[in-house]
């Protein structure tokens, strides 16, 4: 099965400067209109500014899976992106939540050490 999870935005140019920076890189993919970073095997972010998509802009919320949360909160702030605060749930899983320019959430968590 393969999984393509569309952030909708408002400003595809400002969301790809922010989301290259998200990533670490440059899109993917880029197919028609749409911008495509691979963050699995089978699975895709897809970025879409396209009219039809107007009412369910900043309504995304994706949480990946990662191993080296303090790198990329470091990657991230030195392109100027903040965060929520980094929360330790019980089960020692580390997760912050991030917000896009559209309000979309972007979510990184980090399963403790085994």
């Amino acid at each position: 099965m393969d999984l393509h999870s569309v952030v909708c935005v408002s400003d595809l140019e400002r969301s790809r400067k922010w989301f290259e920076a998200f990533f670490g890189r440059p899109a993917d993919e880029i197919i028609g209109d749409e911008l495509l970073w691979q963050v699995g095997e089978n699975a895709w972010v897809v970025l879409d500014d396209r009219p039809v998509r107007a009412s369910r802009v900043g309504g995304t919320m994706i949480t990946f899976g990662v191993t080296d949360l303090d790198d990329i909160l470091a990657r991230l702030s030195a392109h100027g992106i903040e965060h929520e605060p980094v929360e330790t749930y019980g089960n020692g899983v580390r997760h912050v939540e991030i917000i896009d320019p559209d309000g979309n959430s972007l979510s990184l968590a980090q399963a403790p050490a085994p």
